[in-house]
């Protein structure tokens, strides 16, 4: 009989050849719960006939790697972070170059790039390359995120003159306009194994490292900060403070705002 721990590495190992995503660099115990309620959910007595019906079912796949990467997002999440984002952050960036370099990574579906889309489009704020780049790992979210259509229960805190001036109701959905959607270029990338962009001013990674481990962090940290400018600036999410910023060449500016200074 398989033990326990086997029977789970064999999962991780044939997941991370069907996804390329790496389950060791998230936190086990909060992965393994995820993961158990799925293949209990989807009546797999263990992790290995799971993974093997996964590689014959991209449908099965599709929904394991859609728990994996925990794709909750809203407009303006957090808003007085936003705040902080649009009459400090930015126009402090702005001052400094002709276009800016944004890139939002971990973007889900899509509701992060396009609240600073908006920011940027109300600010009249140029872009570098005319868009702000907005990656995530999961390839089916993407494609939500490029259709640009959210239900009632994305914006929740965004501004009703916001939700009026840059959506239009379709169905039971709200579709972003056109004008605001073309300012994002949606593209799938793994925070663990790809390339990052270079010379950036402004990284957006919000509620997403809380679920790697400490060494993964780190690494993520390390690379965020190699590719942003000097004087560029990382924003990251309520659970994701960053203790010693100092060891990566940042500091803090305001609360969940790092800059590179080195």
């Amino acid at each position: 009989m398989m033990r326990i721990d086997e029977d789970y590495e064999q999962f991780v190992s044939v997941f991370f050849k069907l996804s390329g995503i790496h389950l060791q660099a998230y936190k086990e115990t909060q992965m393994k719960r995820r993961l158990t309620a799925l293949r209990d959910k989807r009546h797999f007595s263990s992790f290995s006939s799971y993974a093997n019906a996964m590689a014959n079912d991209p449908l099965l796949l599709t929904e394991c790697v859609d728990r994996v990467t925990i794709n909750v997002s809203s407009f303006f999440r957090n808003r007085t972070r936003w705040e902080t984002l649009r009459t400090e952050i930015l126009p402090r960036l702005a001052t400094k170059k002709s276009g800016l370099n944004i890139w939002s990574s971990a973007c889900s579906t899509g509701e992060e790039p396009y609240s600073l889309a908006m920011l940027i489009k109300e600010a009249n704020i140029p872009l570098q390359n005319k868009t702000i780049l907005a990656t995530d790992i999961d390839s089916a979210i993407l494609e939500k995120a490029r259709l640009g259509r959210f239900r009632q229960d994305a914006f929740k805190e965004m501004n009703s003159q916001f939700q009026h001036a840059y959506f239009r109701k379709q169905g039971d959905d709200f579709a972003i306009i056109e004008d605001v959607k073309k300012l994002v270029n949606f593209k799938r990338l793994n925070l663990l194994a790809d390339e990052y962009p270079t010379r950036c001013d402004l990284i957006i990674c919000r509620n997403v490292l809380i679920y790697f481990t400490e060494e993964a962090k780190q690494t993520i940290f390390k690379k965020f900060s190699e590719s942003l400018v000097r004087g560029g600036v990382l924003f990251v999410g309520s659970t994701e403070q960053i203790f010693d910023p100092q060891q990566y060449g940042l500091q803090a500016i305001k609360p969940f705002f790092y800059e590179k200074v080195t």
